[in-house]
C-alpha cells in the first residue's frame, strides 16, 4: 500500500486536481466550453454541424485541434529539451495559462464576467501540454484529465479486489479521480467570488506554484518520473 503514496503518486494527485481546477474555471467562465473534456467537444462538434449550430460547432473543432497541439509540443520539448523532467510540461502549461489571462485582461478587462474564446484556446493548448507530464516508454502513463479512462481502470480495479486481489487495484485510480473531483470543486467555488479573468489569473498562479513543487520534488527525489 505504501507504493500508493510515492513522490510520484503524490505528484500525480496535485496536477490532476489542478487540470479539475482549470478545467472546472473555464467551463464556469465561458460558454460552457471544455478544456479537458475532449470527448464533448467531439461530440458537440458532430452534433453541432448537423443541428445548425456552426459556430458553437466549429469552436469545439478548434478545442480539440488546439489540446492535441499542446500535446505535440509538449512532447516534442520533452524528447529534445527536458529529457524526463515532468516539471517541464508544467512550465509549458503556466506559460500557456500566462498567455491566455493576458490576452483576457487586454481584451475584456479585469472585471469581464466571461473569459473570452481565445484565451480558452490558449487553456485547452495548456491542459493538452499538462497531459503529458507522466511518459514511460514514449507513452502517457497517467493521464491526468482523462476521467473516462480512469474510471474504467478503477471499475476493473474493482473487480480484481472482488475477485482476490488487494485494494490497490482500484485505490491508485480513486485518488487519481478524488484529486480531479477536488480540483474542479475548487475552480467552481472560485468562480462564485471572483469573475472570469480573475479565476484565469488564480489558475495560473496555481499552476506556477504547482511548477515549483513538482521541480522541487524531482531534484529532491534525484528520481526519473517517465
Amino acid at each position: 500500500m505504501r507504493e500508493l503514496f510515492t513522490p510520484h503518486a503524490r505528484l500525480s494527485w496535485i496536477l490532476a486536481g489542478l487540470a479539475g481546477l482549470v478545467g472546472a474555471a473555464a467551463f464556469t467562465n465561458t460558454a460552457g466550453y471544455f478544456v479537458t473534456f475532449m470527448t464533448g467537444n467531439t461530440e458537440r462538434a458532430a452534433v453541432g454541424f448537423f443541428s445548425g449550430q456552426n459556430a458553437l460547432a466549429g469552436a469545439a473543432v478548434l478545442l480539440v485541434l488546439v489540446f492535441v497541439a499542446g500535446v505535440v509540443i509538449a512532447s516534442l520539448c520533452r524528447r529534445h529539451l527536458w529529457r524526463d523532467h515532468p516539471h517541464g510540461a508544467t512550465v509549458l502549461t503556466t506559460a500557456a495559462l500566462s498567455i491566455a489571462s493576458l490576452v483576457d485582461v487586454l481584451m475584456t478587462g479585469w472585471s469581464a464576467p466571461q473569459v473570452q474564446f481565445v484565451p480558452i484556446l490558449f487553456i485547452s493548448f495548456a491542459m493538452g501540454a499538462l497531459n503529458t507530464s507522466f511518459v514511460k516508454n514514449g507513452e502517457v502513463s497517467i493521464p491526468l484529465s482523462y476521467v473516462t479512462g480512469t474510471l474504467v481502470k478503477m471499475g476493473q480495479g474493482i473487480e480484481r479486489h472482488i475477485s482476490g486481489g488487494s485494494a490497490k487495484e482500484w485505490l491508485e485510480y480513486f485518488l487519481l479521480y478524488a484529486a480531479f473531483t477536488l480540483g474542479a470543486v475548487t475552480g467552481g467555488v472560485m468562480s462564485l467570488v471572483i469573475t472570469g479573468p480573475q479565476v484565469l489569473i488564480a489558475a495560473t498562479t496555481v499552476c506556477a506554484v504547482t511548477t515549483l513543487y513538482t521541480y522541487r520534488r524531482t531534484e529532491e527525489n534525484s528520481t526519473v518520473l517517465g
